[in-house]
């Protein structure tokens, strides 16, 4: 659970129960860690020496499961970024008992105390992550980014590297980074908005204590967090393409909100006080949003859930696959630590960029995992979901009976949806004779956070 965090440990109690009934693992079995331990004592011998390039890390300031490191160089106009992805690959053996428990996890759980590995620390938190205390071995794309922001894929070879410095979102400084970070990033989120993408990456939620009460805020997101985004965006659009033009791999797809999601989408910002313009899509209205406003982060998050799902599929003649939000061909291939996909997908274009064919595991994984990460992201969203109901829960428990502003955003067989004017809470509620888009009052007669439930009732 990336997005909500919990520094005071206001939900503890109700965490254990989510742990339990979603059966998030606790460790590893021990066969699964011995041969974590066993591959972690490797010595690369198929890498190359890229020791000298000035790579650094950059990510929150807690993370040890370091999946990238990147530094950049002009080549005339272009700007190269050469991107070392952990190399998931040399450390696991396809058959053995890690691969194994990985298919079976299919992705990292994330909670507010803690997440579920989808591999065993050894590795990814330590042999495998690309932390600056020694040589790591990683697989190195060389990305081509021109000065429209198109990004193709140059090159990729596994390569041993050395990260110069583990820099933090919150700390990190223009010094600290590549020359060229920030106008990469420009290249990148200016040719985002000349294809009419409408990526949306909401800021954290925090469970904060305020005048005694708990409260739902936002975390503002930063700009080196924004920029390092971008990087990974170019990545997986210029692997994407390699792989499409090769006739392999393995996509990420989405569509966009259908028009009830929208007319509700509307409602809710009119819940939260914010001028959308009658005229004006979504695409437009949502590149505007600024996440340091409440309200406008709310927004942004209400956005993230309103879309019909993302999946996995693998290549098939004759079909472009699309990620509406990306307005692009897209693949996941820059987290392996932490997504079992990714590992493939850097498999087939490591093979691609280097004129040999696709390794047939990678191409057999591309069938049979679609079915493995929609299950791993359907608990994951799951567990997301009782996290929020959870966090709602402890928010209001001292508020029974009070009222609150509302605007009903749907109708369905179970009542009414609605969205509170000043919290960022979506709820249900029996009122009758209301259309979407009313303005009501509901006062608060349910505040459970054994149960997670909260329940409102009409009162205006």
């Amino acid at each position: 659970m990336k997005m909500l965090r919990d520094p005071d440990a206001a939900l503890a109690g109700g965490l254990v129960a989510i742990r339990g009934q979603f059966q998030v693992p606790e460790g590893f079995p021990p066969a699964v860690e011995a041969a974590a331990e066993a591959a972690a004592r490797r010595t690369p011998d198929r890498h190359s020496d890229r020791t000298d390039r000035a790579f650094v890390t950059l990510d929150p300031a807690a993370s040890t499961d370091l999946d990238q490191a990147f530094t950049i160089e002009r080549s005339g106009a272009d700007l190269l970024l050469h991107y070392a992805i952990a190399d998931v690959g040399w450390f696991v053996d396809a058959g053995g008992p890690i691969e194994d428990e990985a298919w079976r996890r299919g992705a990292t759980l994330y909670l507010p105390d803690g997440k579920a590995r989808l591999y065993p620390a050894v590795l990814s938190e330590a042999a495998a992550s690309l932390l600056p205390d020694g040589p790591r071995p990683a697989v190195v794309f060389t990305v081509r980014l021109s000065p429209d922001g198109a990004a193709r894929l140059d090159g990729a070879e596994r390569s041993v590297i050395r990260s110069r410095a583990k820099l933090a979102y919150s700390t990190a400084t223009e010094g600290e980074l590549p020359p060229d970070f920030a106008e990469f990033a420009a290249r990148v989120q200016a040719a985002e908005r000349s294809r009419g993408a409408a990526r949306v990456d909401p800021p954290e939620q925090e469970v904060a204590r305020e005048d005694g009460r708990y409260q739902l805020v936002f975390r503002e997101r930063t700009v080196a967090e924004d920029r390092n985004a971008a990087l990974s965006l170019a990545a997986n659009l210029a692997i994407a393409d390699a792989l499409l033009k090769h006739h392999t791999g393995l996509f990420r797809v989405m569509a966009g909100p259908d028009e009830r999601a929208v007319r509700r989408l509307r409602h809710t910002a009119h819940a939260l006080g914010l001028d959308w313009p009658k005229q004006e899509p979504l695409s437009t209205f949502e590149r505007a949003l600024d996440p340091a406003d409440p309200r406008q982060a709310a927004f942004m998050t209400a956005i993230r859930r309103a879309g019909t799902g993302a999946a996995y599929v693998p290549y098939r003649p004759g079909v472009v696959p699309h990620h509406a939000a990306l307005a692009a061909t897209y693949v996941h291939a820059t987290a392996p630590l932490r997504r079992l996909a990714d590992r493939y997908v850097v498999e087939a274009a490591l093979a691609i960029a280097n004129g040999a064919p696709v390794p047939e595991t990678a191409a057999a994984a591309f069938e049979t995992l679609p079915e493995v990460m929609a299950r791993a992201d359907a608990r994951a969203s799951q567990i997301e979901r009782a996290v929020i109901d959870l966090a709602e829960a402890v928010m209001l428990q001292d508020r029974i009976g009070e009222t609150f502003e509302a605007v009903v955003t749907d109708l369905d067989e179970r009542g009414a949806r609605i969205q509170l004017c000043d919290f960022p809470v979506v709820a249900r509620t029996a009122a009758k004779h209301v259309d979407p888009g009313d303005s009501i009052r509901v006062k608060l007669i349910a505040a459970e956070p054994e149960t997670r439930r909260i329940a409102f009732e009409r009162v205006a």
